[in-house]
Parts: C-alpha cells; structure tokens; sequence
C-alpha cells in the first residue's frame, strides 16, 4: 500500500491500459445493454429507454418462467453429476505420487487445448443413431444373440447434460484438487490410527475441509452450465433449449434487444447471487477457523 503512494505516478500508468480497457470494452457495452433492458422496440432497429420494467415482468410468464426452470435443472444435474465424478477424480490425483500428479493434471487440463466446437461434434459422433455409443451397444448385443434397436440419445435433454457435464467437468475436478491438496495429511492419518474407517474419515475430516473448493466446483460449473448456449443448441432438440438459445433469438431472428438484455441481466444477477453465496460461505468458513 504504501508503496504505490510513494509513486503515484507509476501506479496510474500500470493501472490505466487496462482499465481503459474493460471500460471500452466490458463497462460501456455492458451498461449500453443495461439500458436497452429498460427500452423498447422503436421500428425496426430503433430502441427508446422509456425505463419500463415491461421486458423484466415479460420474463416471468409461463413460457420463459418454464424455460428459466429448466435451465436450472439442466444446470443443477450438471453441477451434481461433475461433482459425482469429479470428487473421486480430485482425490486420486490429490493423493498420488509427486511424479504422477503432473500427468494426471495435464489429462484434466488437456482438452482445454481443443476447441469447444469441434469437441461438441466429436460428442454427436458418438452419440448419434449409427455413433460409437450405439456401435458398442449393438456390438454387445449381438454377442449375446439379442436384437438391438438403436437408442434416440442425441437431441434430447440427456445429451445436452452428456455435453455439459463433459465441458465443465475440469472447472470442478481442478478447485476441488486444489482444496483437497491444501489439507494436512496428519489428520487423516490421526483419524485412521484412531479408529476411524476410511469411509468416516472422508465425511467427518477431508469433506468438512475441502468445503470451500466443492462449493467453488459447484458454482463455477453451475453458473456457465446455466448459461451455455453452444451445447444445447448442438446437442438439443427443439424442446432441450435453454435460456441463452431464447437469448440468442431475440437479439437475431425476433429482433426484440430489450427483451433480450433483460433475460441477459437476470442470468447476470443469478450469476452474482452466486458469486455472492459463495463469498459468504468462504467468510464463514473463515470465521469458523478463527480462534
């Protein structure tokens, strides 16, 4: 702190290329879309901020209320399933050898060096009626000497789950990894000299601890799962939209752009609940260490 006031001007020229920066390019045109969410259509291209909260009372009817739900179902089962499979994922890496942790790491890191589109149509090959998910299935069956009709998997609700439970399975593998490797080993191997299975030890030592990087795991894969747009409208049918595909045609087929940054501001705010409560389970659990 006392530092950067001995040299003011220092501090401002570090400070102000970026700063101009987000204020070009994230501040201006998220308050510009803040406005529109007050507007409303004026012709065919032109808005006039009236300051309505029409476009916000319109996102409570039935049909986006119904789309909003599902979102968050979609969303939730998302956030479960990666939390399922990502725990026992972080915990092998978190108590592997010190040569095989790197390599582990890099497999969950690895395919964010492919990008999202081309692995979202990896994801239809397999799972279309003739992919390799019905190749195995019928494979099998016919050892068995059964018949196999192909399942419907693709456009459904469970592929878009598939697909997002695949995109954002690292974003809860890597903080859970980082919470569990912050534990101290000798408690754990206290509660085990002490009695204590391994089943009791992980839900009364390693749960309670790693607390905060589950929560984290959780909120950031429920919030982008939330808002995915590029999956569901892959992977999903005409009934397994969620509510960035609505989004995304107000702003292009219905032209409607209040409509739309009004939706684009309430997946923001529930974005900031979150952010929230997790900020608020950190500083509890920080004041719960406290002396």
């Amino acid at each position: 702190m006392e530092n950067w006031r001995k040299s003011p001007i220092v501090f401002m020229f570090t400070l102000l290329p970026p700063a101009l920066w987000l204020t070009a390019f994230f501040v201006l045109p998220l308050s510009l879309l803040w406005l529109f969410s007050f507007g409303e259509k004026s012709g065919i291209t032109g808005i006039d901020i009236t300051w309505t909260l029409a476009n916000y009372a319109r996102a409570l009817e039935p049909l986006y209320l119904g789309i909003f739900l599902k979102s968050l179902w979609i969303a939730g089962a998302t956030a479960l399933i990666c939390l399922i499979i990502g725990l026992p994922v972080a915990l092998a890496i978190s108590f592997a050898s010190t040569r095989t942790r790197p390599w582990l790491l890099l497999l969950i890191i690895l395919p964010f060096w492919t990008n999202l589109l081309i692995r979202t149509y990896a994801l239809i090959a397999t799972l279309r009626g003739n992919g390799h998910v019905n190749s195995v299935l019928g494979w099998l069956w016919k050892i068995f000497g059964a018949q196999f009709t192909p399942l419907e998997i693709l456009y459904t609700d469970g592929a878009v789950v598939t697909g997002l439970v695949y995109v954002h399975l690292p974003f809860m593998v890597l903080p859970v990894y980082a919470a569990l490797d912050r534990i101290d080993r000798s408690l754990i191997e206290a509660s085990l000299d002490l009695g204590a299975g391994h089943v009791r030890t992980f839900f009364t030592i390693i749960a309670p601890l790693a607390m905060p990087g589950i929560v984290s795991g959780v909120i950031i894969t429920f919030i982008p799962a939330f808002g995915a747009y590029l999956t569901p409208d892959l992977l999903g049918g005409p009934d397994s939209q969620m509510i960035a595909n609505v989004i995304d045609r107000q702003f292009k087929a219905a032209n409607d752009w209040p409509f739309g940054a009004a939706l684009s501001f309430i997946l923001l705010y529930a974005a900031f609940f979150g952010l929230a409560m997790r900020g608020l389970i950190g500083r509890r659990a920080v004041m719960g260490r406290a002396p």
